[in-house]
């Protein structure tokens, strides 16, 4: 069998490595022969390095890299033109000087091959003088591949007025490409995000974005029936390995590492880094959520007061979801963008997305890391989880109350907004993590219940209250009916009022019923 790529960028590396490929080439070709500016953002880890890599091979002629694919039967020329293709994801740009010192380097790597001219200063004249002299020499016209464009952006997201001055250096740099237009075959732009005030590329006449197409939805990741055709044998030894069926294997990979949707009518597509992970180390586990969640996603959610629930059947139209300047204002297409929410459905009249976490990855290690962030002492330290899970599986109200008061009483976590939202989250997010059925804001025929949190043999039902008495919020649990829809389950039901201290940040007393 073919070898698991894990981490390889590069097409050649991939193909003469031996390693397995998806083939992605008749999209490649469709793309390549048409003449424009592409921009196409992916969460990362998803292949936009690979796609760009495929690309720069096709354009460089290398021919016998396509053997067998599905390039192979669609090209018949194979003409060499210039690449020049840009980086940005190996530096962390703490300063405009460090985006400067990245794109000088790269024009010099190329200068040397085409020469610099003398007359140029600053860098984007260099690039302006750099690809007229490549088509120049070569009598072709020049390809661009720009990785990872929003790095400098991204990593600056929490700080505006750096961002601003790292926007005008690239907006020069960008704007080339409408000055060389008639020198350039094709360009095409990858990132995780769309900064879209930016303007980087309003001065590019022929732009075209493919991120949310339905032609190009499974441009990167890997769909079922790739799956399929050139996995199975891998699905296979991962059953074999766990003592379960094929079939049972193929439906916990699902579970785990699909659900993505790109554009309302694409496929279901897996996340490729965590499904090849698996296949290689035949452990279902948070593989891509592991490898580097940045710590923006956390400090979005507390500065938003969102709780786990607000992630769950968001709405947004096609325009809200496009650009994430206004993530100060609304976090959610930056979440969605990122790959921590995906496209769920489409309401064509409303012209209005909902979205949802993508699969079972996302739902499990999310509150994990949002909890460890918040709550150190919940990794590793003084908070005694398995104690917890069994207070609250034998239905020990006063034990698991008492840890969560302890939790909160350690928490060094600045509440801002809605404190009384942001118990919830609290609670929310534990429950949730510890693998309980949790609900928040569950509506009734006569409000809506605070949370909900059901275990094999028992339903609680959650009020909470802040600067207000214990047993109100109990009393409302019942005045309410917020426990009717549970009395004929047969299970044992438990009704907490909970009141927080605004004062103090931490629970101040409950009561049970």
């Amino acid at each position: 069998m073919k070898k698991i790529p894990i981490g390889i960028q590069a097409f050649s590396s991939l193909i003469e490595g031996g390693f397995v490929y998806l083939d992605k080439t008749d999209m490649i070709y469709n793309l390549a022969n048409t003449k424009a500016c592409y921009f196409l953002s992916r969460p990362r880890r998803f292949g936009k390095s690979l796609t760009l890599s495929t690309l720069h091979e096709y354009f460089d002629g290398q021919k016998n890299l396509f053997v067998g694919t599905k390039m192979e039967k669609l090209e018949t020329k194979w003409e060499k033109y210039p690449v020049l293709h840009f980086d940005f994801n190996a530096s962390t740009y703490n300063s405009v000087e460090d985006v400067i010192s990245r794109i000088n380097f790269m024009i010099s790597n190329y200068e040397d091959i085409f020469g610099r001219n003398p007359h140029a200063a600053s860098n984007s004249e260099r690039f302006e003088s750099l690809i007229n002299a490549a088509a120049a020499q070569t009598n072709k016209e020049v390809v661009i591949l720009v990785d990872e464009y929003d790095k400098p952006l991204l990593n600056n997201i929490t700080a505006p007025d750096l961002q601003e001055k790292i926007r005008k250096e690239m907006k020069a740099f960008y704007g080339v490409l409408k000055t060389c237009d008639k020198q350039i075959k094709m360009a095409f732009i990858t990132g995780v995000t769309k900064f879209s005030k930016v303007s980087l590329f309003s001065d590019v006449n022929n732009l075209k974005d493919i991120s949310n197409t339905l032609d190009y939805s499974t441009l990167c990741g890997a769909t079922e029936k790739e799956i399929h055709d050139d996995l199975d044998l891998y699905v296979q030894s991962m059953a074999d390995y766990n003592k379960i069926s094929k079939a049972a294997c193929y439906d916990e990979l699902k579970k785990w590492y699909e659900g993505y949707h790109f554009s309302e009518d694409s496929e279901d597509i897996y996340n490729p880094f965590g499904l090849m992970r698996a296949l290689e180390e035949k452990k279902f586990k948070e593989y891509w959520f592991e490898s580097g969640t940045p710590s923006f996603l956390a400090e979005i959610i507390k500065k938003h007061s969102m709780t786990l629930a607000d992630l769950d059947n968001v709405k947004r139209t096609s325009s809200q979801l496009s650009k994430i300047d206004n993530f100060n204002d609304d976090p959610v297409p930056l979440l969605f963008q990122s790959g921590y929410l995906t496209i769920k459905s489409y309401d064509p009249i409303l012209k209005r997305y909902t979205l949802t976490m993508p699969n079972k990855e996302i739902g499990e290690a999310l509150p994990t890391f949002i909890l460890n962030f918040n709550f150190p002492k919940t990794d590793g330290g003084d908070f005694d989880i398995t104690n917890f899970i069994e207070d609250v599986l034998n239905g020990d109200i006063d034990s698991f109350m008492k840890r969560l008061c302890a939790l909160l009483a350690d928490s060094s976590y600045e509440i801002v907004g809605e404190a009384e939202k942001y118990f919830q989250n609290v609670f929310y997010l534990i429950f949730k993590l510890l693998g309980f059925y949790t609900e928040v804001e569950r509506n009734t025929s006569d409000g809506r219940m605070d949370a909900v949190v059901k275990t094999p043999q028992n339903i609680y039902v959650f009020e909470f209250k802040l600067d207000t008495p214990a047993q109100e919020a109990l009393d409302q649990i019942n005045s309410k009916e917020y426990a009717v829809p549970f009395s004929a389950d047969g299970r044992k039901l438990n009704k907490i009022g909970v009141s927080f201290s605004s004062e103090t940040r931490k629970v101040k007393e409950w009561v049970k019923e």
